[in-house]
């Protein structure tokens, strides 16, 4: 593998990019299209990225949150949902020994770089079992055309 990058331009963030897509290919992990990225989920919730033809769909997998206290923006092509999961365990007049905690808590944020033919002005964001839905509409121009031959 180390061989392989010998062939590539010298450009460190390339050189990651690549080591990226072989580990993907090693373990099977599908890749989605190049110009979407996003950070290593950790504790933040889990999401799914895809593509139609007239929008990015983000689907942010996050139970047992309160839609009023997600954050959804958009800026500069980058989206980010951000929130905080509360322990889940209710304080109340004994204390609780925790013994297992497989749950994440607290605050957390997702940053997911979008590709340039988005458009800021057309998003729409909706929390529905547990799933946050962020749809961002294409740009009329990146949009597929049909052309009549003559």
């Amino acid at each position: 593998m180390y061989e392989s990058f010998l062939n590539y331009p010298s450009s460190l963030f390339g050189q990651f990019e690549r080591l990226r897509r072989e580990l993907d290919d090693a373990f099977g992990v599908s890749g989605l299209a190049s110009s979407i990225r996003s950070a290593t989920p950790g504790t933040a919730p889990a999401v799914n990225v895809g593509r139609t033809s007239t929008s990015v769909e983000v689907y942010a997998f996050a139970p047992g949150l309160d839609a009023g206290k997600i954050d959804v923006t958009l800026d500069r092509g980058v989206l980010r949902i951000s929130g905080e999961r509360a322990s889940g365990i209710p304080a109340g007049e004994r204390a609780v020994q925790v013994y297992t905690r497989e749950r994440s808590v607290g605050s957390f944020t997702r940053a997911i770089a979008l590709p340039d033919d988005v458009d800021p002005a057309r998003v729409e964001a909706r929390y529905r079992d547990g799933v946050l839905q962020v749809s961002i509409a294409l740009r009329e121009s990146a949009q597929p055309k049909r052309i009549t031959v003559q």
